[in-house]
C-alpha cells in the first residue's frame, strides 16, 4: 500500500461567499482528482468561505477575548492570555478555535457552525462539479496534552470514516486487539499538513491510495468527539 499526497496550489486567497469547491476543482483540474481521493481542506478557507469572520480592533491585542468567551461552553485552564475552553461542538482547544492567523488584519476567524456539514457541502459540490465520488476532511491545528508542538487533526469528514474500528481483529502475532480504535481522518489531515504547511498558502490537498473499505458515511462529531462520561480527564 502506498500514499500520495498532492498540494491544491494556486487557489489564493479565499473570501466570503466563494464556491470554495469550485476553487478546488479549478486548481486540481481533471488530471488530479479521481473517485476514491480524499480532499483535504483547512478549517480557515472553510471559515472564510462561510463568512466565519468577526471585525476587531487591530490596535487592541486582547479585542478577540470576548470572542473566544462567546465560543467557549466551560473553560477548563486559563494561564496568563491563553485560554483552554470546549466549544459548542465538543472541541477542546486553545482560545475556542479563535485565531487571528492568515486572515485579514483587523479580523478573527470563527470555527465553522458544523465543520461536518461543511464537509458534506464540498463533497456534494465537488461531486456536482465533476461527477466524482471524493471524500472531504476539514482540517485545522491543535495542540495536545503532554506534547510539544502542534498537528493537523480533523475538525469535520463527509464520506469517509472518522474512526477505523480495529477490535476484535488480530495484531501482527495473531493476538485479538481489544480497545484499537484508529482516528482515521486526524491520520489524514496530519499528513495532508505536510504538503500544505502553515505559511505555503495551500489551503486544499488530495490524498490518493486510501483503503476503500474506509469510504463510508462518516462524522467527526459522532465518531471522534469523546462523551464526557468516557473521559477520564473531564
Amino acid at each position: 500500500m502506498s500514499l500520495e499526497i498532492l498540494g491544491v496550489e494556486g487557489i489564493g486567497e479565499v473570501r466570503p461567499g466563494d464556491d470554495l469547491a469550485a476553487l478546488i476543482v479549478a486548481e486540481a483540474g481533471p488530471d488530479k482528482l479521481r473517485d476514491r481521493d480524499c480532499v483535504v481542506v483547512t478549517q480557515k478557507a472553510v471559515s472564510k468561505a462561510e463568512g466565519r469572520l468577526v471585525v476587531i480592533d487591530p490596535d487592541d491585542p486582547t479585542s478577540h477575548k470576548p470572542l473566544v468567551e462567546a465560543e467557549s461552553v466551560r473553560v477548563l485552564r486559563r494561564r496568563g492570555d491563553l485560554v483552554i475552553s470546549e466549544t459548542v461542538h465538543g472541541f477542546v482547544c486553545a482560545n475556542a478555535g479563535v485565531d487571528l492567523s492568515n486572515v485579514d488584519e483587523g479580523y478573527a476567524a470563527l470555527l465553522p457552525l458544523d465543520s461536518d456539514r461543511s464537509a458534506r457541502r464540498i463533497r456534494d459540490r465537488i461531486r456536482a462539479l465533476t461527477g466524482i465520488e471524493a471524500a472531504v476532511v476539514v482540517s485545522d491545528t491543535f495542540g495536545r496534552p503532554w506534547r510539544r508542538g502542534v498537528t493537523d487533526t480533523a475538525i469535520g469528514c463527509a464520506g469517509i470514516a472518522a474512526v477505523v474500528d480495529l477490535r476484535g481483529t488480530t495484531d501482527a502475532l495473531g493476538r485479538e486487539l481489544k480497545v484499537t480504535e484508529v482516528a482515521l481522518v486526524d491520520e489524514i489531515a496530519a499528513a495532508a499538513d505536510l504538503v500544505m504547511g502553515k505559511s505555503k498558502g495551500i489551503p486544499a490537498a488530495i490524498v490518493r491510495g486510501l483503503d476503500e473499505a474506509w469510504f463510508r458515511t462518516g462524522s467527526v462529531r459522532e465518531e471522534i468527539v469523546r462523551p464526557p462520561a468516557d473521559d477520564l480527564f473531564r
